[in-house]
C-alpha cells in the first residue's frame, strides 16, 4: 500500500478493546459487520429513486451501496490505499437513511425541527454505534475509529454536526475537524459516480427520460453516446446501447478522478494518513474543468428524474407516513416494540428520538404498514406494491 494509505496494523482501534481476529484484520472486520447488519439488509427495501418500484431491475439503497462499492474498491486499488477501508464506508454510507428515501429524511427533518433536527449521516452514526447490536457486551458493531472516522465527514470536514454525530463524537473523539482519509474520501465520490451513471440509467428503464434526450441536454452524455453509435453502427435499437453509455460514463468520471486525485498527491506527496487528513483539501477530486459537466448531468437529473411527476407524486405520501408515523409513537410510546421505547418518565425529547430511531429504520413497506395499523388509512395508490 501507499505510505498515505490507512493500515490495519495502525489503527487507532476500537472504543471497545476486543482480541484480533484470526483471520482477517480490523477493517476486513468491519466490513463483515456491516454486511452482516440487520441496517444493512433493510437497504433493500428502502427507496433509492423510485417507491416501490414496479420492474426488478430498479435500484434501490442496497444495490446502490453495492454499486457504490465496487467503484470504490476498484478506485482505491488502483491508488493502493486500503481496499477493505474503503469498502467499509461505501458499504455503510446509507444505513441512515430512513424509508421513502430523500422525501423521507426532508419529512422527518421537519418533524424534528424541535428535537434537533435529523440527518441521515448522523443517524449513519448512531445506528452502527448504538442501535446495532452483536453482544450484550456493548452497544453497536464497536467499529474501527477509521471507519466511524470515515462515515462521519466522508464528504468533508463537519464544523457543526447534529446532535446525532455529536454525541457519537462525545464518546469518542472522531476529530471532525479535518478532512477523512483517503479511503473515505474515494468511498465518497463513488457514491457521486455511481448515482450519476445508475439514476440516468434507471430514469431511462422507467421512461421518463430518453437517451436521446438526454444526449442532447448533456455535452457529456452527448459526447460518448456518439462515441457507442460509432461503435455498434449496425445497432438500430437504442436501448440495447444504453449499457455500454452507462458503462463509458462511469469510465470517463473515474478516469478524470484518477487524474486530478494522482496530481493533487503527487503536488502534496503525502508520507501518512494524518498528512492527508491535515491537507486543507480533498485530496480525491474531479478535475475544475469536468466539473461543469457534472452540474449539467446532475441538473437534468433533477429535472428530468428527482423531479418527475410519477416520482413527485409520491413525495407527499411518502412524507405524510413518516410525518404520522413520527407523531404516533411519541403520543403512544407503548406502540413500539419494547428495545424502542424510551425510558418510563422520558423527557419530550428523548420521546422523540426513541421514536425517531425506529421510524429511521423501518423499510418503505414495513412503514406503509405500520402507519396504515395505526391510522386505518392508506395513503399510497392501491396498485403501489407496498
Amino acid at each position: 500500500m501507499a505510505p498515505y494509505a490507512c493500515h490495519p496494523a495502525r489503527s487507532r482501534g476500537r472504543l471497545h478493546p476486543e482480541p484480533p481476529s484470526r483471520l482477517r484484520d480490523a477493517f476486513a472486520r468491519d466490513r463483515d459487520r456491516v454486511i452482516h447488519a440487520t441496517a444493512f439488509r433493510r437497504l433493500r427495501h428502502k427507496t433509492q429513486v423510485f417507491v416501490a418500484p414496479e420492474g426488478d431491475h430498479f435500484r434501490v439503497r442496497l444495490t446502490h451501496s453495492l454499486e457504490v462499492a465496487q467503484i470504490a474498491r476498484t478506485l482505491a486499488r488502483v491508488l493502493q490505499v486500503n481496499e477493505d477501508l474503503t469498502e467499509v464506508v461505501a458499504l455503510a454510507h446509507d444505513v441512515g437513511h430512513p424509508p421513502f428515501g430523500h422525501a423521507g429524511e426532508e419529512a422527518l427533518a421537519r418533524a424534528m425541527a424541535p428535537f434537533g433536527g435529523f440527518d441521515h449521516n448522523g443517524h449513519a452514526l448512531r445506528v452502527l454505534t448504538r442501535l446495532e447490536y452483536r453482544t450484550p457486551a456493548w452497544p453497536g458493531l464497536n467499529l474501527s475509529w477509521e471507519v466511524l472516522e470515515g462515515l462521519a465527514k466522508h464528504n468533508g470536514p463537519m464544523a457543526h454536526p447534529g446532535w446525532a454525530l455529536a454525541e457519537v463524537d462525545r464518546e469518542w473523539p472522531l476529530d471532525l475537524e479535518t478532512h477523512p482519509g483517503l479511503e473515505a474520501q474515494l468511498a465518497a465520490l463513488a457514491d457521486d459516480i455511481a448515482y450519476c451513471a445508475h439514476d440516468l440509467d434507471d430514469g431511462i428503464r422507467a421512461g421518463l427520460v430518453d437517451v436521446e434526450e438526454a444526449a442532447a441536454a448533456v455535452p457529456l452524455v452527448e459526447r460518448l453516446w456518439q462515441g457507442v453509435r460509432q461503435t455498434w453502427p449496425q445497432e438500430r435499437e437504442s436501448q440495447r446501447l444504453v449499457p455500454p453509455l452507462i458503462r463509458d460514463l462511469i469510465g470517463e468520471m473515474v478516469d478524470a478522478l484518477l487524474a486530478e486525485t494522482r496530481a493533487r498527491l503527487q503536488r502534496l506527496a503525502p508520507e501518512f494518513p494524518d498528512d492527508v487528513r491535515r491537507a486543507g483539501e480533498p485530496l480525491v477530486a474531479f478535475p475544475e474543468g469536468f466539473i461543469p459537466e457534472l452540474e449539467r448531468l446532475r441538473a437534468f437529473l433533477a429535472q428530468r428524474v428527482y423531479r418527475a411527476a410519477p416520482v413527485d407524486a409520491l413525495k407527499a405520501p411518502a412524507a405524510r407516513v413518516v410525518t404520522e408515523l413520527l407523531d404516533a409513537y411519541r403520543t403512544h410510546p407503548d406502540e413500539m416494540p419494547p428495545r424502542w421505547r424510551p425510558a418510563p418518565g422520558a423527557e419530550a425529547t428523548a420521546v422523540a428520538r426513541a421514536a425517531l430511531d425506529y421510524v429511521a429504520g423501518m423499510t418503505d413497506r414495513f412503514a406503509a404498514a405500520e402507519h396504515a395499523r395505526l391510522t386505518g388509512m392508506r395513503v399510497f395508490p392501491p396498485d403501489l406494491p407496498l
